[in-house]
């Protein structure tokens, strides 16, 4: 209170900005860098997810919209950034006629446009495909919400608005689990698990979203490929695909054996999730490594690049799946980028994996 637009903007460090300012819930005001702030004004914000929360939490404002009542808590509450597809009921609609909260029990919390600066209250913003959106709910009921709203969540990553995160304390436990593994101090599984423990401990963290982010059906089809890998092995089939493959491998020069694991597991990967794509090509190129005469770390590497590096479909990659909709695009789309694409990755791939790790 008795603060000026210019002062509030201040503390976001000039990051984010006032684009209007609504008072006694009827005066449109324009937000003069010299205009005092007073009780009850409804600001318009604009900004990256980090400076509104420096802005909500150092110029101790609410966030405005209906507020869950009953058993509904603060701590149950989240703010959940996606983007409104193509299927999205949303489209054309603003969130005073479609009643949000009385309807599905989530506020409108913020919207993005690419190339646009909406100056208007939240719910009169007629929302359109591919708008970025801010919704608040139950943390249980808002990733259903989601499916039926049509909106596809970014990265599945939540927006805590109004709370006070300290960036020193994760970049520390991360720096740590790293260098306990760069010096072979403990295994990356083991380092990374008790970095993952730390971020709870320090209440980086919330125990409910650690929860939340395990995938379920992922979990089990690692768990369940694991075996599978296993007794690939076990029972010689590595070995047999490996010698056809090897019997391909014998007629190519080391250049071109490399390549053929690589085109492989970038052929794979389309069809498994890229970890399982892993866990069954790795065995395989190991074997062929192998036959041939060479060490495996090259080709080992050349799984992995491969396994991530699934540019031809829509599927083979969440980062794929989720822009299909905002764009639009169609599943013929992807090969005409996503071939020329591949082949660069296989040209600049190649060569680097045998100079880092030399095949003899």
């Amino acid at each position: 209170l008795g603060k000026t637009v210019a002062d509030l903007i201040k503390l976001s460090g000039g990051d984010a900005i006032v684009t209007s300012i609504l008072r006694n819930r009827t005066m449109r005001m324009t937000p003069l860098p010299d205009v005092v702030l007073k009780a009850n004004d409804i600001l318009l914000l604009e900004g990256d997810p980090e400076a509104l929360d420096r802005l909500v939490s150092q110029g101790k404002l609410s966030v405005t919209g209906n507020r869950a009542s009953g058993d509904n808590t603060t701590s149950e509450l989240v703010a959940i950034e996606a983007v409104i597809g193509e299927s999205s009921p949303l489209i054309g609609w603003t969130a005073q006629r479609l009643a949000l909260y009385h309807r599905f029990n989530v506020n409108l919390l913020a919207v993005s446009r690419h190339g646009e600066r909406l100056d208007r209250r939240l719910a009169e913003i007629q929302l359109r495909l591919g708008d970025v959106i801010v919704l608040q709910g139950n943390a249980a009921t808002i990733p259903e919400i989601l499916r039926e709203l049509g909106c596809l969540p970014l990265a599945e990553r939540a927006i805590l608005l109004g709370s006070v995160r300290k960036g020193v304390v994760p970049v520390s436990i991360l720096a740590l689990a790293m260098v306990a593994t760069a010096f072979g101090l403990l295994p990356v599984s083991v380092a990374f698990f008790a970095a993952a423990v730390g971020m709870v401990l320090f209440r980086v963290i919330p125990v409910r979203d650690v929860y939340q982010s395990l995938d379920g059906p992922i979990l089990i089809m690692l768990a369940l490929l694991i075996p599978v890998s296993d007794s690939l092995r076990s029972t010689g089939a590595t070995g047999v695909i490996a010698g056809e493959l090897a019997r391909l491998g014998t007629v190519l020069p080391a250049p071109g054996a490399l390549m053929l694991i690589l085109v492989a597991a970038m052929a794979v990967t389309p069809f498994l999730n890229n970890a399982a794509t892993v866990l069954v090509m790795a065995p395989i190129a190991a074997e062929f490594a192998g036959d041939l005469g060479y060490r495996p770390e090259a080709f080992l590497m050349a799984v992995a690049i491969g396994a991530g590096c699934d540019f031809l479909t829509p599927i083979g990659h969440q980062c794929n799946t989720l822009v299909m909709g905002p764009g639009g695009y169609r599943f013929s789309d992807y090969p005409r980028l996503g071939l020329p694409l591949s082949f660069l990755v296989i040209i600049v791939a190649v060569p680097m994996l045998m100079i880092v790790w030399p095949m003899n």
